[in-house]
């Protein structure tokens, strides 16, 4: 039976100190978890287990030090912009001296629960879902300044005016026939070839449909000597 982690303590380190859960099957969005680290700061510690004479293992939190790792020590150089101006980054302060830290919660565990703490942590969000009149109440308070939120002006669109769904589309255009669902080929030609294609296929029963061209081309390969044989 495995025992559940215990907490030992919060502190800063540098990374160096620190290493990424082995195997991490999640992929995370590590420039945007760095626009927000700029914007927003270092809001949530990292959880990192503690085992005898190993470096610390981040169970949670491994795109958040993927970002850090990314954003690098020193002045990112990079101010960050806001409805009203701009401020120093969040990360480093746009100092130079800055030190390539992060703030840790160390606990201590067994192997078993390591790897269910970093499952749970990569699977329980994306379990989750939105009130999207809470959203985007939630949106319209951020003066169209949406730095450090993950969500983009395209986002909050397509918020406010959602794509029609299957049925709507159907009573306004009816249900789909067989051929919509049929896969669409398309490839670009030099002038030639396409005066070539127009030129094999003139005889056609619609020379103003390229895809009776195609067919009609398709039936003269089929039918021709070399491959009957």
């Amino acid at each position: 039976m495995n025992e559940p982690a215990r907490y030992l303590r919060t502190v800063t380190l540098p990374l160096d100190q620190l290493r990424h859960f082995p195997g991490n099957a999640k992929r995370g969005d590590v420039p945007t978890i760095l626009d927000s680290l700029r914007r927003n700061g270092q809001y949530r510690s990292l959880i990192a287990r503690q085992v005898d004479d190993e470096p610390l293992t981040v169970l949670a939190g491994n795109h958040t030090m993927m970002a850090l790792e990314l954003h690098g020590p020193g002045d990112c150089g990079e101010p960050v912009k806001t409805g009203k101006g701009t401020r120093p980054c969040a990360v480093c302060g746009n100092d130079r001296a800055w030190e390539l830290t992060a703030r840790v919660e160390v606990v201590v565990c067994d192997d078993d629960t390591a790897r269910r703490v970093n499952l749970v942590d990569n699977r329980s969000s994306e379990k989750g879902g939105y009130d999207r009149d809470a959203l985007a109440e939630l949106l319209s308070y951020m003066d169209d300044d949406l730095g450090g939120t993950g969500y983009t002006d395209a986002d909050v669109q397509l918020l406010i005016a959602p794509p029609p769904s299957l049925e709507e589309l159907a009573d306004t255009y009816g249900d789909p026939e067989t051929d919509d669902f049929w896969p669409v080929l398309k490839f670009r030609v030099s002038p030639e070839i396409r005066d070539a294609f127009y030129g094999l296929t003139i005889n056609c029963t619609d020379t103003n449909d390229d895809n009776v061209r195609f067919r009609y081309l398709l039936d003269r390969a089929r039918n021709a000597p070399d491959h009957a044989a």
